[in-house]
């Protein structure tokens, strides 16, 4: 059965092409009876007008890109959900793509596909961006960078504050007594600006309480999953003197690093303490459950959609703003014990 029309609904009201026109996209010339005439004829029919091509002749998809470096990684999984969320009640659709750690797929993705594909805006939480390759996009489809970078450009950018959420986790760890503090998933790659911020709030907290950092216990992961964190545990405590205590850049490694621990006998916290980064459900049901820093995901996400939603809607160049959501370290038992909360 053919979809019906603009024409048919014209010829249902009596009114022309126009009049119909009109009343679909809101237009306050028509007046009210008009309108009412025209919309039981649109309801008799089950016309329904096509968004897509009202959009394009605005000159806009409502669609934004969204680019994370992998979909299965829960921390991004959980925002993805929140983004979508946030960018549905504007009227926007999300396309989703990962660059799976590819550099390339990276800058591709931003650089080609707004233009290719007609995305109205991108939102990307960079791996290995420059200021150089934000200034070499062809595409006039605003940018946002979502998480951690650590460069100026001219593209607007939500975050943490990775550097003070780590302070305040390696000082959790100093404050309960614990001085052989590891540290899982440090900088290995100085474009990696997770592990740049991380690494300076983990070396904070030692400076700031007046003790020296054992490099030793410094360990790089090549990506932040369970099996890095597992591989960083086995060769800490394979050592003589092994750590009291782990601070881990993400929750996957620490479960993974847990995992290991547990295995080797180690009681957790009596004689590990381990904090975690990214509140990731999985941690909260974890034996036992997991300290971590819990980002404002909502939060990010609201703040993210909105900005480049006004980017999209001005068509105004500005100063790119720097916008802080907040964290707060949730403590749970893999820190403090059976004293540790449970949210």
């Amino acid at each position: 059965m053919t979809a019906p029309t603009l024409r048919d609904v014209a010829e249902r009201a009596g009114v022309s092409i126009r009049t119909v026109s009109n009343v679909v996209n809101g237009y306050a010339k028509v007046t009210e009876p008009m309108k009412v005439r025209v919309q039981a004829a649109i309801d008799d029919l089950g016309y329904r007008p096509n968004l897509m091509a009202r959009n394009l002749k605005q000159g806009r998809s409502r669609i934004i890109a969204l680019v994370v470096p992998a979909l299965d990684v829960p921390y991004f999984a959980e925002l993805v959900r929140l983004i979508i969320g946030e960018a549905q009640a504007h009227g926007y659709a999300v396309l989703i793509d990962q660059t799976d750690g590819d550099v390339e797929r990276e800058r591709e993705l931003i650089m080609e596909a707004p233009q290719a594909v007609g995305f109205d805006g991108v939102i990307v939480s960079p791996l290995a961006l420059t200021a150089a390759d934000l200034e070499s996009r062809r595409s006039p489809a605003p940018i946002l960078l979502l998480g951690e970078k650590i460069f100026d450009s001219a593209a607007d950018h939500v975050a943490i504050d990775n550097v003070t959420a780590a302070r305040e986790a390696t000082a959790h760890l100093i404050g309960l007594g614990r001085r052989r503090i590891a540290a899982i998933g440090v900088e290995q790659d100085p474009s990696d600006g997770t592990a740049v911020l991380r690494t300076r709030g983990y070396r904070e907290a030692f400076a700031a309480a007046g003790l020296p950092v054992d490099e030793s216990l410094m360990v790089p992961t090549p990506h932040y999953e369970r099996r890095h964190g597992a591989a960083a545990m086995t060769a800490l405590l394979d050592r003589a003197d092994p750590p009291d205590a782990v601070f881990c850049f993400s929750d996957l490694l620490a479960l993974g690093a847990m995992r290991v621990a547990l295995s080797r006998g180690l009681r957790i916290p009596e004689d590990l303490a381990l904090v975690g980064f990214d509140d990731i459900e999985d941690g909260r049901y974890s034996t036992p459950t997991l300290t971590t820093v819990a980002p404002d995901k909502q939060g990010l996400a609201r703040s993210a959609v909105e900005t480049i939603r006004t980017r999209i809607e001005s068509g105004q160049d500005a100063t790119p703003l720097e916008i802080t959501t907040p964290h707060r370290l949730v403590l749970r038992e893999s820190s403090l014990g059976g004293a540790g909360a449970t949210a």
